[in-house]
C-alpha cells in the first residue's frame, strides 16, 4: 500500500462533503467529489458546480480534477478541463466545469458525485540548454510514428 498523506479541508457550507474513496484508498485511486449546489445543465452547455470545500495540498503535489465514468456512460457528462489541475497554493473552492454532451437537460443536485480527485506528485524541474540531445529509439517521430 503507498503512503498515507493528511490533507486538510474547510468546508464553506454546513452541507458540503468531505472527498472520500468509494471502496478504500487500497482499491480507489480517485476520491468522490460532491456537489454543494443546485445546477441544471443543459445540453451541450457547460456549468461550474461548486464542491463547497477547500483543500490544502502540501508543496510537492498536486490534485487532479477527473470526470465519474458513470455521469459519462449513463448521462453524457465530463469534465471540460480535464484533467484539471489543483496547485498546492490554491486555496479556493474546488470547483467542478460539467459540461452536458447529451441531448437532455441534466439536473445536478446537492451532495451528487460529480468528479474525482486524485493526489499525484509531481517533480521540481530546472532547465538546462543543450546543444544536442541523447538519441533515442524513437527519435523525432511524433503522432502515429509507430505505425500501428
Amino acid at each position: 500500500m503507498s503512503e498515507t498523506l493528511t490533507l486538510r479541508y474547510r468546508k464553506l457550507h454546513e452541507s458540503a462533503i468531505a472527498p472520500e474513496f468509494a471502496h478504500g484508498a487500497a482499491e480507489d485511486a480517485g476520491m468522490d467529489l460532491y456537489s454543494s449546489e443546485d445546477v441544471e445543465l443543459p445540453p451541450s452547455e457547460w456549468r461550474n458546480v461548486g464542491t463547497g470545500i477547500c483543500i490544502e495540498i502540501p508543496p510537492g503535489f498536486e490534485g487532479q480534477l477527473r470526470p465519474r465514468s458513470g455521469l459519462a456512460r449513463r448521462h453524457g457528462l465530463t469534465l471540460l478541463n480535464s484533467p484539471a489541475t489543483i496547485d498546492p497554493g490554491y486555496r479556493g473552492e474546488l470547483r467542478i466545469t460539467l459540461i452536458n454532451f447529451s441531448k437532455e437537460p441534466y439536473q445536478v443536485r446537492p451532495g451528487d458525485r460529480i468528479a474525482q480527485l486524485v493526489i499525484a506528485r509531481y517533480a521540481s524541474v530546472r532547465w538546462e540548454l543543450a546543444e544536442s540531445l541523447e538519441t533515442s529509439r524513437r527519435g523525432p517521430g511524433g503522432f502515429g510514428s509507430t505505425g500501428r
